[in-house]
């Protein structure tokens, strides 16, 4: 299983913008599938943007228009950018390739917006 490493979050206005990454350990070329989750206390880990090898992309429809993920095979990193933050977006965020049933979650990336 390819190791995952988030970071970018933060504290940040509603309205603002942050940009996560996703570090792996080995290329993600040959990966078909690459998600990023966001999971608030007390609530269920949804699925908020995916992305397939061959560039196609689906959001959920809380994010969409608003945030963006994206691929750089050379720095084996998947990005989510995030801009026109609201405060109902605070959450941990994660990524992981799919399905993730089994597979391991890392710490995450914490992402506060405040009003």
């Amino acid at each position: 299983q390819v190791q995952l490493v988030e970071s970018g979050g933060g504290l940040v206005q509603a309205g603002g913008s942050l940009r996560l990454s996703c570090a792996a350990s080995g290329s993600i070329s040959s990966i078909n599938l690459m998600g990023w989750y966001r999971q608030a206390p007390g609530k269920q880990r949804e699925l908020v943007a995916l992305s397939t090898s061959g560039g196609r992309t689906t959001y959920a429809d809380s994010v969409k228009g608003r945030f963006t993920i994206s691929r750089d095979n050379a720095k084996n990193t998947v990005y989510l950018q995030m801009n026109s933050l609201k405060p109902e977006d605070t959450a941990g965020y994660y990524c992981n390739t799919l399905p993730t049933l089994g597979k391991r979650w890392g710490q995450g990336t914490q992402v506060t917006v405040s009003s």
